[in-house]
């Protein structure tokens, strides 16, 4: 437990500061450390050396510099970094993995809205509202074909149940749906406690009625997701995909949504992102296309801030850290 009063610094985007740590938070991170200064960027901290040789702990998100040996140099006292938005990958270094500063990232948080979004999704696509709805705009009568699988008895595919995919296991519960898992790193208690059935990946492809992408982005998983596993889903199909455009074969795909405008599309992320200027995806009646909204956006942000006030709590307490990163988890948060 730390006895002492620390010294804190915020470090983040222009204009993120109140966005992710409001005004609760802010009041409740200052009756906890010494917060030394206003909110800094990556840019103006250099400029304050002296406040930077006295920060015990860093509160951050978006916007954090490179935490380099220089940066850490400069930082002696640094302890703790409460990085309050998701992936590490942008900031982290050998030198600091090297110092044995503790990280705590709000990624926790940002899946939560992933979640929900995906819930949303699958539920739509279940009722074949995105098809519809073109349908029902193209001809202002309505598709003929009222057809939809709907939400009682059919199958929903998850490819990975890491915390998001587990969070959508959790969100599906209630509903009478089949759901089919694809993780080769998850054990079958564990599948079986979270009410899903794990199948290899082309038998979810093929058997789904709505599949739903979680994978990281890994070298290992870029293109895992190949048109062959597109052409094989059942008429109807749905493809949801909130994880990264990279784990797709994204021509591949379109090849294929080209051929079966039965099938449908939500992209909340793609490869490039946004997608080039000419991508078919801005035009295929089937896609439906989202910039990269299924994360925190607005009000959803402080959630990520309040993640950091709980951390904090619990490195000050001495207990176990919920949401602390070290250099292998850092790897899997694309």
């Amino acid at each position: 437990m730390t006895t002492e009063r620390l010294d804190a610094i915020y470090i983040l985007g222009d204009g993120l500061f109140e966005k992710i740590y409001g005004p609760d938070e802010q009041r409740d991170i200052a009756a906890r450390v010494n917060v030394l200064a206003p909110p800094y960027n990556a840019e103006t901290v250099m400029r304050h050396p002296e406040i930077l040789r006295r920060a015990d702990i860093i509160l951050s998100s978006w916007g954090l510099p490179l935490l380099d040996a220089a940066f850490l140099a400069a930082a002696p006292r640094l302890k703790a970094v409460f990085y309050g938005a998701g992936s590490v990958k942008g900031f982290v270094t050998d030198a600091f993995w090297d110092r044995a500063i503790a990280l705590c990232s709000a990624w926790g948080a940002n899946g939560v809205p992933v979640s929900e979004f995906t819930l949303a999704a699958i539920l739509f696509s279940l009722k074949h509202a995105f098809r519809m709805n073109r349908t029902y705009c193209g001809t202002q009568a309505g598709p003929k074909d009222r057809a939809v699988p709907g939400a009682y008895g059919t199958t929903v595919g998850l490819v990975s149940l890491g915390m998001i995919g587990r969070l959508v296991c959790e969100r599906l519960r209630p509903f009478d749906v089949k759901v089919l898992a694809y993780d080769p790193f998850i054990k079958p208690a564990d599948a079986a406690q979270l009410g899903v059935t794990l199948v290899p990946l082309d038998v979810l492809f093929r058997e789904c009625d709505v599949v739903s992408l979680h994978t990281p982005w890994l070298k290992e998983t870029e293109g895992l997701i190949t048109g062959a596993l597109f052409s094989s889903m059942k008429p109807g199909a749905t493809f949801i995909n909130t994880a990264r455009g990279a784990v797709v074969c994204e021509t591949e795909m379109i090849d294929v949504l080209k051929r079966r405008p039965d099938l449908s599309a939500v992209l909340d992320v793609t490869y490039p992102e946004p997608p080039v200027a000419d991508s078919p995806l801005f035009t295929l009646p089937n896609v439906f296309l989202t910039p990269h909204i299924a994360g925190s956006m607005d009000n959803e942000c402080r959630r990520m801030g309040r993640y950091m006030v709980e951390e904090l709590d619990r490195y000050l307490a001495g207990r176990p850290l919920a949401w602390q990163i070290d250099k292998a988890k850092a790897a899997l948060l694309a």
